[in-house]
């Protein structure tokens, strides 16, 4: 997976969650919680869907790095990269 495919499973993922969200000049740093207004319950939602749609196991480990665009983007193409094989606990 590619950072532009990972950016797209977020973009499917908020949507599900805030139906309409529009990502038009969305800076990718900003917190998507914040943005979308999301609470606790919708983040988890998010979450979930996000690892449906594409294939990655997220943790609550991962939460802190899922809050903003790139930071998904990131968490995703490198559990690609990485699966989640040597994960260390």
């Amino acid at each position: 997976m590619n950072h532009d495919q990972a950016k797209a499973f977020v973009r499917q993922a908020v949507q599900r969650v805030v139906p309409g969200a529009e990502f038009t000049g969305l800076d990718p740093d900003v917190s998507l919680r914040a943005t979308f207004e999301m609470d606790s319950l919708d983040f988890l939602e998010f979450v979930e869907a996000l690892a449906e749609l594409s294939g990655t196991e997220l943790t609550e480990d991962d939460y802190p790095a899922l809050d903003t665009w790139d930071g998904c983007a990131a968490r995703l193409v490198g559990g690609a990269r990485g699966s989640t094989q040597g994960r260390r606990g």
